[in-house]
């Protein structure tokens, strides 16, 4: 005997509570899964960036902010790539054979064009910020110096290829973030070819 209840009204009352508890879990998991995501500063801040290297003289720096690290974009004279050639003797590391920068700136200049260079400004040492020291042969770096970045932190010296000098206490070069040209006079920082870094 059914004793006067309503099997089909059950059902109804249950789908129905069922289908309202799915919801409200929902508007509770909604929130909870979204304060997981990165924000949308954290996701700026790992994004490419575009350098625009249209107005930069010969010999000239520009600094940019790459995942909130100092990234150097150097646009190097005919004289200061020639004596790239002449500091190997002096350099730890010269033909690049630590991994610190992507394959295709494996090259002497550490560059996709020779002409411009760019670098993480960070020591290789305990993470310091070099100084640009783009001047030659100063009294407190000596004759043999060609232009490059010295850390005042622990002394030490880098090309402008940002290639560690022998004796200094980075143990590597400076590091080369995967980038490429998008135009004649953009550089875009951390995509290449391959992606996004």
């Amino acid at each position: 005997m059914s004793d006067g209840v309503d099997h089909s009204k059950r059902r109804t009352l249950t789908i129905a509570a069922g289908a309202m508890g799915g919801v409200g879990g929902a508007f509770v998991a909604v929130p909870f899964v979204s304060s997981m995501l990165p924000s949308a500063k954290a996701q700026a801040a790992g994004a490419p960036v575009e350098v625009d290297v249209s107005r930069m003289e010969p010999g000239q720096r520009i600094t940019t902010e790459w995942r909130g690290k100092p990234v150097w974009v150097v646009r190097r004279t005919k004289e200061q790539l020639e004596g790239l050639d002449k500091l190997v003797p002096l350099l730890r590391d010269p033909n690049s054979e630590l991994p610190m920068q992507p394959d295709y700136t494996e090259n002497a200049y550490r560059s996709i064009r020779d002409e411009y260079v760019v670098l993480v400004g960070i020591c290789t040492h305990l993470g310091c910020s070099p100084t640009f020291r783009p001047e030659v042969a100063p009294a407190d770096l000596g004759e043999e110096w060609l232009g490059g970045f010295f850390c005042p932190c622990h002394g030490s010296k880098f090309d402008l290829a940002g290639r560690v000098y022998n004796g200094a206490p980075a143990p590597k070069n400076l590091e080369v973030p995967r980038h490429k040209f998008i135009s004649d006079s953009v550089i875009l920082v951390g995509a290449d070819d391959q992606g996004v870094a």
